[in-house]
């Protein structure tokens, strides 16, 4: 893995409740490190009701992956996140 990446987004998503943004949070938190390639990485945190995940990359083509990997990743999270509420 690389120290520092060329590219970076921060995607920020933000709940109607503190709850509902620590169990988006949980739900996404295995998985940071378990898709990370060669070419990208990215971490997850929660502050109040939203949730951030920075996702880092050594080109534009890895950022796009990525980005997408865990735009994915968010929106199941909530899906199965509010079958619990």
């Amino acid at each position: 893995m690389t120290a520092t990446r060329a590219h970076e987004t921060v995607l920020s998503f933000t709940y109607s409740t503190e709850r509902r943004a620590r169990v988006v949070a949980a739900a996404l938190g295995p998985e940071v490190g378990e898709i990370d390639d060669a070419r990208s990485t990215a971490t997850v945190d929660r502050e109040g009701d939203a949730v951030r995940v920075r996702v880092l990359a050594d080109d534009l083509v890895a950022l796009r992956a990525g980005v997408n990997s865990w735009s994915r990743l968010v929106g199941v999270a909530e899906r199965v996140g509010a079958g619990g509420e």
